[in-house]
């Protein structure tokens, strides 16, 4: 937050000699050792590992985006649910399918919109 202005509200290992970072082959073989580690692993409660990125060194990662991914695996394992491509938290999403429509017109009182038989979009369940 010092430099960056960007608050960060979730656990972030710290790994100053990058014993973390080699173990799981999170360095470009030939980045330099001055570079920090331009990789980004989300580990699940029940430590799997959900999400990976890689961003070459010349970017600085985005939380924004970090948090939209953590939002919509948290909303998917509650709700049933996936969210669409470009998809903001607060948007509509789409109700899996292996959800029946009887099944979604319990669990989805907000009720859904039917495009083809495999793609029901519904309004965000937890807004």
């Amino acid at each position: 937050n010092e430099t960056q202005q960007t608050e960060v509200w979730f656990p972030i290992i710290a790994d100053a000699d990058r014993h973390i970072a080699s173990l799981y082959d999170m360095i470009h073989p030939n980045a330099s050792m001055t570079h920090t580690v331009r990789s980004v692993f989300i580990i699940a409660p029940d430590k799997t590992i959900k999400l990976m990125i890689s961003y070459p060194a010349s970017t600085g990662r985005n939380f924004d985006e970090l948090m939209r991914v953590i939002d919509s695996m948290q909303l998917t394992s509650q709700y049933s649910v996936a969210t669409p491509a470009n998809w903001q938290n607060g948007e509509d999403c789409i109700i899996i399918p292996t959800i029946t429509d009887e099944e979604a017109k319990q669990k989805f009182p907000k009720g859904f919109t039917a495009v083809k038989s495999y793609l029901r979009i519904t309004p965000q369940p937890d807004k």
